[in-house]
């Protein structure tokens, strides 16, 4: 297999595809359509209609082929999946029969090294999945200290967070950090890996990606849009790759599908009805020949839900971790 060909095979796209139960004549989104493998999968299902999100223009102009062999039954959308139900309203589909999403930075970017994704290639440090706003190196030029720190410990789960910090803050004030192999070298010499362990910069390359793309606060947005625009019985399949993606996932469709109301000590409390009912009680987890073809899903879990009767619950807060607008006001 080339990596061309494994780029348009989904992680885990039967199973998401199945929670998803096309039928013909049912409206369905595919919230990052990347190069499009979930699309194609629920395309399989004749009288199946697709409207496929992806904040990536690099992503949409790739999909224009798929758009034409699909007969009029694909519908490509430039936006951020987190405004999904505004999107299917737009198309004339107030109310849709699933949702689908892979969280995350695709294998396409990934695989471009002008995009400055990863290490492994040495690139502009960018990481900027719409091409739009502040990039990586706009960020590592002018956040203080303390919001590096922050980002790389909230965002990339890095115990020496502080340490890579005030390395980057050092190495800056000599020279400016543009390229990802620069800022890879200046976090090499501050965490240590032993043999067989993940590169040094992983967690730190994850925390910055994940900050400038604002990608978790738009997880929380898309999912509480996905119960907006799903109809009753629709489903809802989600693909994470790691733990704070996941936990998001988990935490949301546990809090939709929960039953009952109060407690004996307080019985007057009363409950939203569940939006959602969950499909498995644990996630779907890739097996061990996807793993060997595809390494990246190693890491990945399906959850997947589906809509009930009742109305959405109420869009619940952000949490309090640094936001991208505030960062970069503050400069260093």
């Amino acid at each position: 297999m080339t990596s061309s060909d494994a780029r348009h095979i989904p992680v885990l796209g039967p199973e998401a595809v199945g929670l998803l139960a096309p039928r013909d004549g049912g409206v369905y989104v595919d919230g990052t359509f990347g190069a499009g493998g979930y699309t194609r999968l629920i395309l399989q299902t004749p009288g199946s209609r697709v409207i496929a999100i992806d904040r990536d223009p690099t992503a949409i102009a790739g999909g224009a082929e798929l758009v034409a062999e699909a007969g009029g039954r694909l519908t490509l959308v430039h936006d951020r999946f987190s405004n999904l139900a505004d999107v299917c309203a737009g198309q004339g589909a107030d109310k849709v029969d699933g949702v689908v999403m892979d969280i995350g930075v695709s294998s396409m970017q990934l695989d471009q090294a002008e995009r400055g994704f990863s290490f492994r290639f040495d690139g502009p440090l960018d990481m900027r999945m719409g091409r739009d706003g502040p990039s990586a190196a706009d960020v590592v030029a002018r956040a203080s200290e303390t919001d590096l720190a922050n980002i790389i410990y909230i965002f990339g789960e890095e115990r020496y967070s502080r340490h890579v910090a005030r390395a980057i803050v050092a190495a800056r004030n000599e020279a400016p950090i543009t390229t990802t192999k620069a800022l890879a070298d200046i976090v090499a010499k501050v965490v240590r890996a032993k043999p067989g362990e993940i590169h040094p910069a992983t967690r730190t390359f994850q925390g910055l990606r994940i900050f400038v793309n604002e990608e978790l606060d738009e997880l929380h947005r898309a999912l509480d849009a996905a119960e907006r625009a799903l109809k009753p019985g629709g489903r809802l399949a989600v693909v994470s790759f790691h733990s704070l993606e996941d936990r998001i996932v988990k935490t949301f469709l546990t809090a939709r599908s929960k039953t009952g109301g109060g407690s004996r000590h307080l019985p007057e409390l009363a409950q939203a009805a569940p939006s959602f009912t969950l499909l498995g009680k644990r996630p779907v987890v890739a097996g061990d020949a996807e793993v060997a073809a595809n390494p990246r899903a190693r890491s990945a879990k399906l959850r997947g839900a589906e809509r009930t009767h009742a109305p959405a619950h109420p869009a619940g807060d952000l949490p309090g971790w640094p936001t991208l607008a505030s960062v970069m006001r503050a400069g260093r």
